[in-house]
């Protein structure tokens, strides 16, 4: 059976909010019987774009993730809502606008803070996944259709061709305490997951700074080569998806194929070494 899920690349998203602009279009001010009371003009974010800097500057990576109601197949809100919340056979998971009334507490169920309070309607609000429009012959919901860079993207597709997906794209889940089962997927999550080791290599003689072009730098946990690269045109250079748990890195230069040097990093957080200078 086929069913609905959603996939956000955080390598696209810039963070214009045009997702959550797109929401509040369609759900402010407007109900829509069966599916969802109005949204509130302010304080609901049925769509919460998180934020997160890495480095130091002048190495700096911005991520951004856009975070929603994940419609999890075990989703701990249809456990608590004694029949208020429902999962369609699609996937999509309904908040009762009606059954839901007076259920303040159903948002402590949800370990993504996905469910927001109407306090005029008193009844739990969430992402619906514009189930009114797809009912109505929608290939997509509101926020999918209004991203310019393509970060989201729907896929209706049964079991198989979704595990297929995510075997081949690298996806992952929002990590919660439960085993919920959430139908959102995040692509190139380990740039708000994970860190990185960046730094600059220069070239100091007769009293003048030259980056370093094409400098081979290489990554050793102990003696295990993590990872390799070479210096940009400005002698930059980037490990990332290293765990941040208080490791031992070896930073080596090498130039010319002759080492340089070398340079130790405790990796608590993501990291700029700064301009490295070989005399």
């Amino acid at each position: 059976m086929k069913k609905w899920n959603i996939i956000i690349d955080l390598e696209k998203c810039n963070d214009c909010n045009n997702c959550f602009l797109a929401c509040k279009d369609e759900h402010v001010d407007n109900e829509w019987p069966g599916y969802s009371k109005p949204q509130p003009r302010h304080g609901h974010r049925w769509i919460d774009i998180l934020r997160k800097e890495r480095g130091s500057y002048p190495l700096i990576d911005v991520v951004y993730l856009p975070k929603l109601c994940m419609h999890c197949d075990n989703a701990p809100c249809i456990r608590a809502a004694n029949g208020a919340v429902c999962k369609r056979h699609d996937g999509i998971v309904i908040i009762d606008p009606i059954r839901a009334k007076g259920l303040r507490e159903l948002g402590q169920s949800c370990p993504y803070g996905a469910i927001w309070w109407n306090e005029q309607e008193e009844v739990p609000q969430k992402c619906s996944f514009c189930a009114h429009l797809i009912d109505g012959g929608w290939k997509e919901p509101r926020c999918v259709q209004a991203c310019p860079a393509g970060a989201l993207r729907v896929e209706y597709v049964n079991a198989d061709k979704i595990r297929e997906i995510i075997r081949s794209e690298q996806l992952e889940v929002l990590n919660s305490q439960e085993n919920t089962q959430p139908r959102v997927y995040y692509k190139n999550m380990y740039r708000y997951a994970k860190c990185f080791i960046a730094g600059s290599i220069a070239y100091e003689h007769n009293g003048k700074t030259d980056c370093v072009e094409g400098a081979r730098v290489n990554l050793f946990n102990g003696y295990r080569l993590v990872c390799e690269t070479t210096t940009d045109i400005f002698g930059d250079f980037k490990f990332d998806n290293l765990e941040a748990n208080n490791e031992k890195y070896i930073i080596q230069i090498l130039v010319e194929g002759k080492l340089r040097k070398t340079l130790e990093v405790d990796l608590q957080a993501s990291i700029n070494v700064g301009t490295i200078c070989l005399l």
